[in-house]
């Protein structure tokens, strides 16, 4: 780690967070696979800090087949109930189920505009916005794009999926750049 290199402020010090902001958050994701993974972590972490659910990605991977949403659709009671036993991910019911219920819809999505991607980056022209903030604070916590696909999404039956968990989403996959302007990442996402 570069103690050096200008950060946004939120990722403080913690060697996992900064490795999530130097390497990830804000980097355009153009891939379904990815998309999903970041979906479906973000509905996790509704209510919590993004620490905690970094702490537990890799048992979400494993617990949630590397984010195979092909797989994931299909998962029964009796995984259901396994994966509500499973002290590494947050074992909240309605989140469990909601997973499940998100992977099909996600799939639904594909077979409608070709691919999840192409659908979500539509909301923002299918170009990153870039936003120009001097502190991390100064960036809000929803926009009328995340309002908009929030509400998309809620119509097509996702769950977890309130507009400040979308923006977070569209913040981590590079649809939107929140990094501040000052940061080493600005110009380089």
């Amino acid at each position: 780690m570069d103690s050096k290199k200008i950060r946004c402020g939120w990722c403080g010090t913690d060697p996992l967070y900064v490795k999530y902001h130097d390497e990830e958050w804000g980097l355009p994701v153009k891939d379904d696979k990815t998309m999903f993974e970041f979906l479906l972590l973000e509905t996790f972490q509704a209510g919590l800090s993004w620490i905690t659910i970094l702490r537990k990605r890799e048992n979400f991977r494993k617990a949630f087949d590397d984010f195979d949403y092909k797989k994931i659709a299909k998962y029964d009671q009796s995984k259901i109930d396994s994966l509500l036993q499973n002290e590494g991910i947050i074992r909240n019911k309605l989140k469990v189920n909601s997973a499940v219920t998100n992977a099909k819809l996600f799939m639904e999505i594909q077979k409608e505009f070709g691919s999840f991607t192409d659908y979500i980056w539509g909301f923002v022209n299918h170009k990153p916005i870039k936003n120009v903030w001097k502190t991390h604070k100064d960036a809000p916590a929803t926009t009328n794009e995340s309002d908009v696909l929030s509400k998309d999404l809620k119509k097509r039956g996702f769950k977890f999926v309130g507009s400040t968990v979308v923006y977070a989403h569209m913040q981590a996959t590079g649809m939107v750049n929140d990094h501040i302007e000052d940061c080493f990442r600005f110009h380089e996402v």
